[in-house]
């Protein structure tokens, strides 16, 4: 049987086809070539149309096939990961409301501030394990606040891969793990939190039935397997957020496992057995993919807004049409500290790290005589590292002391400056693996469809490499100098 994984990313769809009895990857593919743009209306604000993330997620589809290294018609389950925290509202008739407003959004902030002391801080730590804050039930309260008239229409709200599910096959879920992500899960009571429902007037009818991460969500609408060629038969088994789900790639499953992720956001996610929070909801604390009301896995999560966006910002704006891995040489000549250029990349959203505070990107110490581009380059990538750093300081002091860190050798963790910068900032061994969100959604598709288990799913894995701190690293003195002038922004 053949597995296709399937991974809604801010920037593009990646598709991926594995063979079950080999877990070998036959193919990966991207669509469309160039960037999904972010519409923001206003500053703060961040939308994505779903509708177009279906239309390029049947061209990924297609565009896979079109490779012919393999039979479509021996797909026989698909996986699903996807941007967290994204509001998607449907009516009776399934049609799409509004444009999806997705996880750096910023306009909610004070509504879930509010949410947080009318209900009560130490309750929402304790049950909900986070501060309402910015995420999807907060989202939607701006919905109810803001567009009245369009909130009396929703039928169903979903997360963005229920609905590429519901494209799929025509019928709605969700599963724990994404309803703790939009923060409607009451973890003490096991059930919908009644206290965010009553706080914020929802009716509890809008959430799709609740299923398990690995199970079956739905069969392909006949209509849909023809158009992509699939067998109808072909049923939806895994959903995951793409933290959960580069964590199950990764195959950090077991409490004190870490996986790290540098795309568009960056982000630590390490897996706990405890309902454990953070006293000021810095980091969050989410249902893992394994969670299960008999054995809790907690994904222990901090994300960072902006990395691999600020990146690409430089790139387009700085770097001239050349790419990234000339950058990469570029930045590579110049020595550890960018000769005093610091850059805080707090520039997409406000930064739960940072109290939900939207601080924007700063560049200190520009030197017109001495800085140059690869100064940029490089300051850019010590930056995101440093902000990495801060944020695993916090989960430090809740907890979370990895003595490895696992990532996949993609995005930020592509570069070896980056890598190098990664590892002596945070004093933490990295390992290395060749890993893609879409082929971690297709083992998820293969878990769930009964192939394998989380125990064997990862038995053919090896890891490409191994990177240690250095001892006496320059990077800690330079991380300070950088941690002294974020500590002025706040």
């Amino acid at each position: 049987m053949l597995l296709l994984g399937i991974d809604l990313g801010t920037s593009s769809i990646k598709v991926s086809v594995i063979d079950s009895a080999t877990q070998r990857c036959l193919c990966t593919v991207q669509y469309p070539d160039t960037e999904t743009i972010i519409i923001a209306e206003q500053a703060g604000w961040a939308e994505q149309s779903p509708d177009l993330w279906w239309e390029n997620v049947q061209q990924a589809i297609l565009k896979a096939h079109a490779l012919k290294v393999y039979d479509p018609a021996d797909i026989g389950a698909i996986g699903i990961a996807y941007q967290m925290h994204g509001l998607v509202l449907v009516d009776k008739q399934q049609k799409v409301l509004r444009n999806s407003i997705i996880w750096c959004d910023s306009r909610a902030v004070e509504i879930g501030n509010n949410a947080f002391k009318a209900i009560g801080e130490e309750k929402c730590l304790s049950d909900l394990l986070n501060s309402p804050g910015n995420f999807t039930a907060s989202k939607l309260a701006w919905v109810k606040q803001n567009e009245p008239d369009l909130f009396q229409k929703i039928d169903k709200v979903m997360l963005p891969g229920d609905f590429i599910s519901m494209k799929l096959t025509g019928e709605i879920s969700t599963s724990i793990s994404a309803l703790s992500e939009g923060i409607f899960w009451d973890f003490k009571k096991e059930e919908l939190s009644k206290d965010v429902f009553g706080y914020y007037g929802f009716e509890t009818a809008i959430i799709p039935n609740i299923l398990p991460v690995f199970s079956e969500h739905g069969k392909l609408d006949q209509a849909i397997a023809a158009k992509l060629s699939l067998h109808p038969g072909t049923v939806v088994t895994y959903k995951s957020g793409d933290q959960p789900n580069n964590a199950l790639s990764l195959n950090v499953l077991k409490p004190g496992e870490v996986a790290a992720n540098g795309g568009t956001s960056g982000v630590i996610y390490g897996v706990s057995d405890k309902l454990t929070h953070d006293k000021q909801s810095r980091i969050n604390t989410f249902a893992h993919v394994n969670y299960t009301l008999q054995q809790k896995r907690l994904g222990v999560l901090l994300c960072i807004n902006g990395t691999g966006i600020l990146n690409r910002w430089v790139k387009d704006i700085v770097a001239s049409g050349i790419n990234y891995d000339t950058m990469n040489a570029e930045a590579a000549k110049i020595p550890v500290g960018s000769q005093g250029l610091r850059i805080l990349p707090f520039g997409n959203g406000a930064e739960r790290m940072l109290n939900n505070r939207n601080i924007g990107a700063h560049f200190h110490h520009i030197d017109f005589n001495l800085h140059s581009r690869p100064h940029i380059f490089r300051a850019v990538q010590e930056g995101i590292a440093f902000a990495f750093r801060y944020g695993l300081d916090i989960m430090r002091g809740n907890g979370m002391n990895p003595s490895l860190i696992r990532a996949g050798q993609a995005n930020m963790f592509s570069s070896e400056l980056f890598i190098q910068a990664f590892v002596n900032s945070c004093g933490v061994p990295l390992e290395l693996h060749s890993n893609e969100g879409s082929i971690g959604a297709a083992i998820g598709a293969g878990i769930g469809k009964g192939e394998f288990t989380t125990e064997n799913a990862f038995s053919n894995v090896r890891a490409l490499k191994v990177v240690e701190p250095k001892k006496d690293s320059e990077y800690e003195t330079v991380y300070q100098e950088w941690k002294g002038l974020l500590e002025r922004h706040l």
